[in-house]
């Protein structure tokens, strides 16, 4: 008897829920998703904020087919000079301000948030990181440490010692707790798993006026919020602050895994010495996620995609009226939906799932449905996805 590439999945390859969504793709081409069955699917999360050109885009399957054929892993990071890597550092520097001119590959965003905390504990020479309630900057050692959530970290302790938790959007806070014993303070401006809540412009200022004070460095996590996800290529743009650290990775790769922190080159240049390789890895940078990240970077110019984010945004919530809508929030294409309960939240995206659109939920927020679709994504396919919200709500109701 064969055994099903389903029960294979569930005996080999290691899992990270008791029920995983199940569903065996096994193609992808722009905003939709097909299964072993044929059965179309409408990706409205873009992997969790991944395909942010939608799967497949025509550029970035180029890129990385001529990168492929030319060289792929040359060497560990940092030692050899290769063309994918410069000329996806000057596209990135190009959209930054001077103090932002230098990048430092990994392979993920978790990994970009452990060089960021080494770097800001180098160049200070001190230990204490301050993060915020709900934040998630990944689930390695370091991020952990600062994940503003105690419920997924219990388990894992002893973790960095240092650390303090202080309560998003209070300036407050931030005036009390930044003082000369910090060495960063580390924050999403949009925070991607509480259902997208928005730092104030007034909390983003206060935070740099007292790093600027105390000599402490600011890192901005943009790892969901960026690559034109916010309505701007950065979603910092936006606030009238500059950090001191960027952290990118998820939308940065148009589907290969990348990641990067970028800082000044002065800062990053501490790495090279006492001790040599101070931040190394092997695959950060590689060839060809470098050519498909440059790929995609042009994409998001070339095609203008941010242009029409705004518009789209409002028009997905011109859409997604019904009385069991709490609320939407959000900004640009991160959205959240707030349901009555979690219970409810979890059987409309259930529903939604079984009626051909992905859907999810947010870590630190269980009643709110995710929405973070392709920035590629158009305004009929727009106009199904919300109708089928909206069905799949009746339904889950009339079960109910």
């Amino acid at each position: 008897m064969q055994i099903s590439n389903r029960q294979l999945f569930l005996n080999h390859v290691a899992q990270v829920s008791p029920k995983p969504m199940d569903l065996e793709i096994v193609k992808a081409k722009g905003v939709h998703l097909f299964d072993v069955n044929g059965k179309s699917y409408i990706d409205f999360i873009s992997g969790i904020s991944v395909s942010n050109v939608g799967h497949c885009h025509p550029n970035v399957v180029k890129a990385i087919q001529q990168q492929s054929e030319t060289y792929m892993h040359l060497m560990v990071y940092g030692e050899y000079v290769q063309a994918p890597q410069i000329q996806l550092a000057k596209a990135l520097t190009d959209l930054l301000p001077p103090n932002l001119n230098s990048v430092f590959y990994t392979n993920s965003g978790t990994e970009a948030t452990e060089g960021a905390l080494k770097l800001a504990k180098r160049v200070t020479q001190k230990t204490e990181i301050i993060c915020f309630r709900d934040s998630y900057h990944g689930s390695t050692h370091g991020a952990l440490s600062v994940m503003g959530n105690e419920e997924f970290k219990q388990a894992f302790r002893p973790l960095l010692p240092d650390v303090r938790i202080l309560e998003y959007n209070s300036i407050d806070d931030v005036n009390q707790y930044i003082t000369s014993k910090t060495a960063a303070v580390i924050l999403e401006p949009v925070q991607s798993e509480t259902g997208y809540t928005i730092a104030s412009n007034e909390f983003l200022q206060a935070i740099r006026k007292k790093c600027n004070e105390h000599c402490a460095l600011m890192i901005l996590d943009e790892i969901q919020n960026g690559f034109g996800r916010s309505g701007t290529f950065f979603a910092f743009e936006q606030t009238g602050i500059i950090p001191d650290i960027l952290l990118l990775a998820k939308g940065m790769g148009g589907g290969l895994p990348i990641g990067c922190f970028i800082s000044f080159q002065k800062l990053l240049n501490e790495f090279t010495h006492n001790p040599v390789l101070g931040n190394i890895n092997t695959f950060g940078g590689n060839a060809v996620c470098c050519a498909a990240s440059l790929a995609c970077l042009q994409t998001i110019q070339s095609e203008k995609l941010m242009d029409d984010i705004e518009r789209k945004s409002i028009l997905i919530r011109s859409l997604l009226i019904h009385p069991a809508i709490k609320n939407i929030k959000g900004k640009g294409f991160m959205l959240s939906i707030d349901f009555e309960d979690t219970d409810l939240n979890f059987r409309i995206i259930e529903t939604c799932v079984k009626n051909g659109l992905i859907v999810d939920w947010f870590l630190f927020n269980t009643h709110s449905m995710r929405i973070a679709p392709p920035l590629i994504i158009t305004d009929e396919e727009i106009n199904q996805a919300c109708e089928i919200i909206l069905k799949s709500i009746d339904q889950t109701i009339l079960v109910k």
